[in-house]
């Protein structure tokens, strides 16, 4: 690893869709264990940063390591084999196929085939209402059910780290705080989470430690606490 516990290193990373400066320079780190929530009005660059992480948009500069592995030059499909699940903003999942068919469909990139059929127990123990609807499409399920399936999509993948963006978008606030929990109950089982959050202060209550980002610049870092703290945090994104 880059460093003792340093999943996940990022330099100076700048990414410009066009002539704009999307990400101007940002620089962060996610140790193993943790989960680091970035927050940060709409077009802050937050989404933009994990989809750098994960292959999906190409890098201006800088250096995007995990595990001691640059990401740099890794197609998406290998960043994914090293261990990185990006549950993107929207949820992603194939409508037309059922649940089941949905999870079996993020284990593309395993062998260990004995080893699947485990993780489905593990899967629908977390979300006993993706058990209760796997053979039903998932265009049917409700949108907090969606998002659970977009969860369990990325853990199929048995990976170190998940990008996690904006899972509680267009919920009901009890559905926020149930997807919330099973994040905690994620992390506490051993993954890694980089959680983007429009939600500032339930991502700062869930989180070890923030980021806060304004349009492409990195505006201030520290431990959760630190960060609610924050005179200009507070008043920008806690409601004062």
């Amino acid at each position: 690893m880059t460093s003792k516990d340093t999943l996940l290193s990022i330099q100076d990373l700048k990414v410009a869709y066009g002539s704009v400066l999307a990400l101007q320079g940002i620089s962060i780190e996610v140790h193993e264990g943790e989960i680091v929530t970035l927050i940060g009005a709409n077009g802050a660059g937050k989404s933009t940063l994990l989809r750098a992480i994960s292959g999906l948009v190409p890098i201006q500069s800088g250096k995007i390591t995990f595990d001691s592995v640059n990401l740099g030059t890794v197609p998406a499909h290998n960043i994914v084999k090293l261990g990185v699940a990006h549950v993107p903003e929207g949820r992603g999942i194939f409508a037309n196929l059922t649940v089941q068919e949905n999870l079996k469909l993020s284990t593309w990139s395993r062998t260990d085939r004995k080893d699947i059929q485990k993780e489905y127990q593990r899967i629908f123990d977390l979300f006993p209402r993706l058990a209760e609807r796997q053979n039903q499409l998932a265009g049917t399920l409700s949108g907090g059910e969606q998002q659970m399936l977009a969860v369990a999509r990325a853990l199929m993948t048995r990976g170190r780290l998940m990008l996690l963006d904006e899972p509680s978008m267009g919920l009901a606030p009890v559905l926020v705080r149930e997807i919330f929990q099973i994040v905690r109950e994620i992390n506490a089982t051993g993954t890694t989470i980089l959680l983007v959050e429009q939600n500032a202060r339930q991502a700062l209550r869930l989180a070890h430690r923030g980021y806060l980002l304004e349009t492409g610049i990195l505006k201030v870092a520290g431990t959760a606490e630190e960060l609610m703290d924050n005179p200009s945090v507070k008043a920008a994104y806690l409601g004062g």
